[in-house]
């Protein structure tokens, strides 16, 4: 089969790889669409926790190719996406219900071989059935749906509370509609793209300010929350500048592993600040699946373009284009 590989940083390719036959409890899926995320970046870019070689992709929708030994829930043809995870269920972190942090963690595309691919081996405890009303574009964006469900669990919002966002990608974006869905009274959003906004202003922010133009001394009093979705240290340094007093702070993007800022430890205490962390998904994948299926989350305004597999690699090197939300690799 045809798969893009990343076999050591800042080095993609499109190449021939053996077919992933199930194993008893297993299905392989041939695949239909793969979002592209931040963080394939970061392990072409070699920042992050990944082995090399690598086939990328954790986003993903498809078709049930083959089941292997003891699959009795699914069948050739059905119609499919999949959690990544690949947690243990053994270890004292998915006893207690935070599978995210497993001790032998592991997810498809990020540690074992993923989607970016004509064909993936999954689990099949990780797989869920689609309806034919949803499509495979809408499915593959069920995972990152998924990651703002924990965001959103991890954060507690408070109804009324006034929250400052950075970043309008499509992460940015979901996160816009799951926090006006949830009561902000006010939500401030920041981005260096007018364009994207502009939707931020469609989907539920109540105001969007480019990043050249934001100033602490229009909002002297901060906020109840600053929510973090670029992933760029520089940036979150300058974003405690608008955390008010008891406000929350969540870095939700992923910045690169060696990545440090500075934090001035006294306003941390003087302000009684709460600082708080979104590691990927945690159990959330089937809320988020229900989330797409009954329509609550508008997610094809954020689907940019859909590009080849040869494209795919040519993509990963090339600078961001900061208009783009997400864009999907269109296999199947």
């Amino acid at each position: 089969m045809k798969a893009l590989v990343i076999e050591a940083p800042h080095r993609a390719v499109v190449k021939e790889v053996p077919y992933p036959q199930p194993g008893p409890g297993e299905v392989t899926i041939r695949v239909k669409n793969v979002g592209i995320c931040g963080t394939d970046f970061h392990i072409f870019e070699g920042e992050f926790i990944s082995p090399y070689p690598i086939i990328p992709g954790h986003e993903f929708s498809g078709v049930i190719d083959q089941v292997g030994e003891g699959v009795t829930a699914f069948a050739p043809g059905d119609r499919v996406t999949a959690d990544p995870s690949i947690f243990c269920g053994k270890c004292e972190y998915c006893l207690t219900n935070r599978g995210n942090h497993c001790l032998n963690w592991g997810a498809l595309g990020n540690t074992v071989d993923g989607s970016m691919a004509e064909f993936v081996r999954v689990p099949v405890g990780n797989v869920v059935k689609i309806p034919d009303s949803m499509s495979f574009e809408e499915a593959a964006f069920i995972e990152p749906v998924a990651c703002v469900v924990h965001g959103m669990n991890r954060l507690e919002l408070k109804f009324g509370d006034r929250v400052i966002l950075f970043g309008a990608g499509a992460m940015g974006q979901q996160l816009v509609q799951a926090i006006s869905r949830v009561g902000a009274s006010e939500l401030v959003v920041v981005d260096v793209s007018r364009s994207k906004l502009d939707l931020a202003l469609r989907l539920g922010a109540t105001r969007g300010v480019l990043s050249g133009e934001l100033r602490k001394e229009d909002f002297p009093r901060g906020f109840d929350v600053v929510i973090d979705v670029t992933g760029i240290p520089a940036v979150i340094e300058k974003e405690f500048d608008f955390l008010g007093p008891t406000g929350k702070y969540l870095q939700f993007g992923v910045t690169p592993q060696q990545a440090e800022i500075r934090i001035n430890p006294f306003k941390l205490y003087h302000r009684d600040w709460t600082l708080i962390g979104s590691m990927a998904i945690n159990h959330t994948f089937l809320p988020a699946y229900h989330w797409v299926k009954e329509g609550r989350i508008q997610l094809k305004p954020l689907i940019s373009k859909a590009i080849t597999l040869e494209e795919a690699a040519e993509f990963l090197a090339q600078p961001k284009d900061p208009d783009l939300f997400k864009v999907q690799i269109r296999v199947g």
